[in-house]
């Protein structure tokens, strides 16, 4: 029995022990990955990351992969917060809304995540996953229920999505700038673009946010 103990134990330590490398790689590729250096060597990875050459080999194959699941663990982060914190809202307009406005927060309070989405930004604007997935999405439902009228899909999220890089950008570069009165203005004039009336769609941008 103790040696059963014993094994799990140390099958346990070993198992953290390896969450925290890949963590730390993933971690550090984000970094680079916001800083625009996708062709940093893999030793020069490792050494942010502060772990041994070989420990890279043990979870990634290439730096293409690594680079790949660090956007990906960024897209995921955000979209599940998104998905949770918008599970009680019934109006789509509402959920379309505070989805784009939480986003847009992240860009001053989490500036690494916000870089490595701006520059992977047009790449995953069509994927499955994330932010634009779920303005698809919430367009979508939108439009079935009445909420909003567009024509094309695929246009409004050009608009959104080309919205949201453009924010962050400027968010960015005018550190001056309210960034919550610009996400909520910029919200305020997507919801109307969408088919919301004036007084709604401002109503709608200044609700009371939860935290992420």
């Amino acid at each position: 029995m103790e040696g059963t103990m014993d094994d799990t134990g140390g099958t346990n330590r070993l198992e953290r022990r390896k969450a925290r490398t890949r963590a730390a790689l993933v971690s550090a590729a984000q970094v680079f990955i916001a800083q625009g250096r996708l062709n940093v060597p893999i030793l020069e990875i490792t050494q942010a990351a502060d772990v041994g050459m070989g420990s890279f080999y043990n979870h990634f194959s290439s730096r293409e992969q690594l680079l790949q699941v660090a956007v990906g663990e960024v897209l995921d982060r955000l979209g599940g917060a998104l998905d949770e914190l918008t599970a009680d809202i019934d109006d789509p307009a509402h959920v379309f809304a505070q989805s784009f406005r939480l986003v847009g927060r992240v860009h001053r309070r989490e500036p690494t995540a916000s870089k490595v989405l701006l520059a992977e930004g047009l790449v995953y604007a069509g994927s499955d996953r994330g932010v634009a997935a779920r303005a698809r999405r919430d367009i979508e439902i939108g439009m079935r229920a009445g909420r909003f009228r567009v024509r094309d899909v695929e246009l409004a999220l050009v608009i959104v999505s080309g919205a949201a890089l453009r924010l962050g950008q400027l968010l960015h570069e005018q550190t001056n700038r309210d960034d919550a009165a610009a996400v909520d203005q910029v919200t305020e004039d997507l919801l109307r673009m969408l088919g919301l009336g004036a007084e709604e769609a401002h109503d709608i941008s200044r609700r009371a946010l939860p935290e992420i």
